[in-house]
């Protein structure tokens, strides 16, 4: 089980619209589909996302980079823009207790809490996580 972290180049705002923030949504969907991964937990921030998953048929340097190259092609397709979309990289943390699962995915879908974009959890558009 892992936790990833990463940021779009010069943490640009892309995903503002919620819209192009899905075209992210369906790339952790397609690693599910393909069982790179397992999705437990993610959300797609402005600028970021986090993502709780079971790791299966892959690696985490090659899930990542299927998963950021595939969103880089759709995202700059719907934008018309080109050029680098991903900072190079990614941020990873192995959670190694089961029990911890459940507070990291709460951490996860808290995000547009502390940051101020919502409210309440729910009026967020771009988060999900198994247990709800």
């Amino acid at each position: 089980m892992y936790l990833l972290t990463t940021v779009t180049h010069l943490r640009e705002p892309l995903f503002s619209d919620w819209r192009v923030g899905r075209l992210v949504v369906d790339q952790f969907r397609q690693a599910q589909t393909d069982e790179q991964a397992n999705s437990l937990a993610w959300v797609v921030m402005p600028d970021h996302f986090h993502w709780l998953l079971e790791l299966r048929n892959s690696t985490l340097p090659g899930l990542m980079l299927a998963t950021k190259s595939r969103s880089a092609r759709a995202v700059n397709a719907c934008l018309a823009r080109k050029g680098q979309m991903w900072q190079k990289g990614f941020h990873d943390r192995a959670i190694r207790r089961e029990e911890d699962l459940q507070a990291v995915a709460r951490y996860i879908v808290a995000n547009p809490l502390r940051a101020g974009l919502v409210k309440r959890v729910h009026d967020y558009p771009l988060w999900d996580a198994i247990w709800l």
